[in-house]
């Protein structure tokens, strides 16, 4: 502790001086408090001792501040406000609704937290706590009362809601999309750079091979590859004109919208082996939590329908 800090008198004589300088009087600051005028006289009077000065004029029926007082009384009354307005602040957070949520980094990053604003605004009264995170947290145990889960139809647990499928197709910024043709050959891919997503998990669907071999394009060789280990970055660096990058539908639905994206084909490729899930918490959820929920499955449905965001 710094040492000015302990030779600060304690809380309570302050309080009593800011209550006896603002009414100019023990009794009426006394009442204000809860204490009895002799209390606030003897927190004053060990004020004025610790302090080395004294603080008020005493005069028959009347009191007034020193000019040393005065001084004091701004400080203290400046330093008592900004304690209450804190104090006051963290009451009303903690007392606040939230929804907590889990969600994998890409989908968070990409789909949800774009969407929040319209969220906030027809719910300004309840907190949103988000934790982006690859890992399948255990909702119960870590406190959480929701989860966008990206797992296979059969893993999806009991009352999963289905939010919405995988599709995957190759999208470019609009600038290179325009210098591409209509149906990408060899000679293309050798003059592209190809934005490649790896985590480490097993999702084939993502790997550049599978879509090239299907398209009569296996011998191409891109003039680069970039990899990335999240799905995001991948998406900016499409966004930049970096490369090429396999879209995720929902994902990159809200870039193609805003115009930062473009497809380079209208062929959709179905992942049978993976779609997006609502999860909600084994317990009975607040109705905060029960509305964000109906809120995330209409943006989900707006998202199929390639609804504007």
């Amino acid at each position: 502790m710094h040492e000015n800090l302990r030779k600060l008198p304690s809380l309570d004589p302050l309080k009593g001086f800011d209550a006896a300088a603002r009414h100019l009087s023990f009794t009426r600051a006394a009442a204000e408090l809860f204490l009895t005028q002799s209390a606030v006289s003897r927190q004053i009077q060990t004020l004025e001792e610790q302090l080395g000065v004294a603080l008020f004029r005493r005069e028959v029926r009347r009191l007034s501040l020193t000019p040393e007082g005065e001084m004091l009384h701004r400080a203290v009354a400046e330093m008592l406000a900004r304690l209450a307005d804190v104090c006051a602040g963290l009451k009303a957070v903690q007392g606040k609704p939230r929804v907590t949520v889990s969600s994998s980094v890409g989908i968070a990053a990409l789909w949800l937290v774009p969407r929040l604003a319209s969220f906030q605004e027809i719910e300004p009264g309840v907190d949103v706590r988000l934790s982006a995170d690859n890992r399948m947290v255990d909702l119960e145990r870590e406190d959480f009362d929701l989860a966008l889960r990206y797992v296979s139809p059969e893993a999806a647990p009991s009352g999963a809601v289905l939010l919405f499928d995988e599709v995957v197709f190759p999208v470019a910024s609009p600038a290179l999309a325009a210098t591409l043709p209509a149906a990408l050959g060899p000679e293309d891919i050798g003059r592209l750079t190809l934005l490649a997503f790896e985590n480490g998990a097993r999702t084939p669907w993502f790997a550049w091979e599978p879509w090239l071999q299907g398209h009569g394009l296996a011998q191409a060789k891109p003039k680069a590859v970039l990899q990335f280990n999240q799905y995001d970055q991948m998406i900016r660096a499409a966004e930049d004109g970096r490369g090429i990058a396999l879209g995720r539908g929902p994902l990159v639905a809200q870039s193609i919208a805003a115009g930062r994206l473009q497809p380079l084909t209208e062929e959709r490729q179905r992942v049978a082996a993976r779609a997006y899930f609502l999860v909600r918490a084994p317990r009975t959820l607040r109705p905060e939590v029960e509305r964000f929920a109906d809120w995330l499955v209409a943006e989900a449905r707006a998202t199929e329908r390639g609804a504007p965001d």
